[in-house]
């Protein structure tokens, strides 16, 4: 192939539509081959981190003064931190002292190396399907909103939470959770989340409406310094505390109720405050005398935390006080749900298997240019096959980067449908205008027969795809989207794009 005749290619309006979709792709993609540091992927609300200008996205460089380049170098670092140590905190938006309190308030993850988000099948995580008790769409979508900021309150940012209906019309909530334990995310979701401070038999305030405001950086939560943990019979003992400040008709409650009650011999008042979780009682905590009567419209909350270790201990704690804190900042759902189905998926699976998929698909489209290659005999037809085979597989990238779906077994079993659909409608092209060629037709007649062909092949799957896509969920929805999104990239910008390649290159050859 001479230069002209490449200039030509290169300079026709449908492979300059391909130029055009691919780099589009490579800006989508984003690939970045940094591997400076750790990225931030999320700040607890309120924390010491956000209180010292922290926020998410930030690249972290050091952590007390050490290099961090991996989750491992970062892990390492923490667990030689003590309650009350100054830590210095370097990231790409400068530097920050914070005092730590068990829990620098942030999490870190490895850089992405591209904007491709991985799914739950590549990436591990939590599957969870829950069965709403309502039917109100309206307040499902409520409930779906409400379990998404639990989980974002918690910290958990890599989440996909959406409704479904099976063909029998049932409602399902389906969360999917990458990152995070089962026990995490059942209690987060699953959990109607109920809370009630009584004493004796009265309600004092409840989460969400009466609570005003929630404390969650170090000088008013964590684990006290003094009295925080210590050995028992089991391991180790961690208490945490946080303050919770209520509204001024729940402290006027909390007035007229402990006027009632005695001053016992000790110092506290007669009746406990009594802190219940979905009807459970969770803790009982102290009435000091002073309070007696007061309009106090701040509480001191607290609670255990347990483990082999005291490390065990203080993660347990600080955990638990976590969840304590995201429930009451949230509030209770508004109905209970049935857990119908809980998936973990091991993170092992996905380390290698993405790029492992991806290049099967690379050396599948290779070997289908060699088949190509013996059928014809010549290299003309096989090697648009596999330029044109390996840009719909990066447009298809190109296409889930942008609209940031997560790409998982079923996406690429949809790629690899759509690449298989394309290899055939090149082969009818490629046959079309070999058999004009020998039987004396026009190229053109004969390339309007090849798109006809195309085009029937194309709306059927499209109609084939769209109950999936419709009816489908996760798995289905997923293998639905990336099919028709893949064969339309095909129909519309890489099989015309081929058909103007065997043009010139047919030409060329004649």
């Amino acid at each position: 192939m001479n230069k002209k005749t490449l200039m030509r290619i290169l300079f026709s309006g449908r492979v300059l539509i391909l130029i055009s979709f691919l780099l589009m792709s490579v800006f989508a993609i984003g690939p970045n081959f940094s591997s400076d540091g750790l990225l931030v992927k999320t700040v607890d609300s309120e924390s010491s981190a956000e209180v010292n200008g922290i926020e998410s996205d930030e690249i972290l460089y050091s952590l007390d003064g050490n290099i961090i380049n991996s989750v491992e170098d970062f892990s390492n670092v923490v667990d030689e931190m003590n309650i009350g140590d100054l830590v210095e905190i370097v990231t790409s938006g400068g530097t920050s002292t914070i005092s730590y309190d068990g829990d620098l308030g942030f999490s870190v993850g490895e850089i992405p190396t591209s904007n491709l988000r991985k799914g739950l099948d590549l990436v591990g995580g939590v599957r969870v399907v829950l069965q709403p008790d309502t039917d109100d769409e309206s307040q499902i979508l409520d409930m779906i909103d409400l379990i998404e900021q639990r989980l974002n309150v918690f910290g958990v940012s890599d989440i996909s939470i959406r409704h479904s209906k099976d063909l029998e019309g049932t409602n399902y909530i389906i969360s999917e959770i990458a990152g995070a334990t089962k026990e995490e995310v059942l209690d987060l979701v699953s959990k109607q989340g109920k809370f009630e401070a009584k004493i004796g038999d009265d309600l004092v305030f409840t989460g969400g409406t009466d609570i005003k405001d929630v404390c969650r950086t170090g000088s008013c939560s964590g684990i006290p310094l003094q009295r925080g943990c210590g050995p028992n019979e089991e391991g180790w003992s961690c208490q945490y505390f946080f303050v919770v400040y209520i509204s001024k008709e729940s402290a006027k409650i909390h007035s007229e109720l402990t006027n009632k009650l005695t001053v016992t011999s000790d110092g506290y008042l007669s009746e406990k405050l009594d802190l219940y979780l979905d009807d459970e009682l969770v803790n009982s905590l102290f009435i000091s005398e002073d309070l007696q009567g007061d309009v106090s419209t701040s509480f001191s909350i607290q609670g255990p935390g347990s483990g082999p270790t005291e490390a065990a201990a203080v993660n347990d704690a600080l955990n638990k006080m976590k969840k304590m804190q995201t429930l009451l900042i949230t509030g209770s759902l508004p109905f209970s749900v049935d857990v119908e189905r809980v998936d973990v998926i091991s993170p092992t699976l996905g380390e290698n298997f993405f790029a492992s998929s991806i290049l099967a698909i690379v050396l599948a489209i290779f070997a289908v240019g060699g088949v190509i290659f013996a059928r014809y005999r010549k290299a003309v037809i096989s090697i648009p096959i596999i330029i044109t085979g390996l840009s719909e597989v990066f447009i298809i990238l190109g296409f889930a980067a942008l609209i940031r779906w997560n790409l998982d077994l079923a996406a690429i079993a949809g790629i690899i449908a759509a690449v298989g659909t394309g290899v055939d409608d090149q082969i009818v092209i490629t046959d079309e205008v070999m058999y004009g060629r020998k039987n004396q037709e026009h190229w053109l007649k004969r390339m309007k027969n090849a798109f006809f062909i195309i085009f029937a092949a194309y709306f059927t799957m499209l109609v084939a795809m769209l109950p999936l896509w419709f009816l489908g969920a996760g798995v289905l929805r997923g293998f639905a989207l990336t099919t028709i999104v893949g064969v339309t990239i095909g129909v519309f910008v890489t099989r015309p794009a081929y058909g103007k390649m065997i043009e010139i290159l047919m030409e060329k050859d004649e």
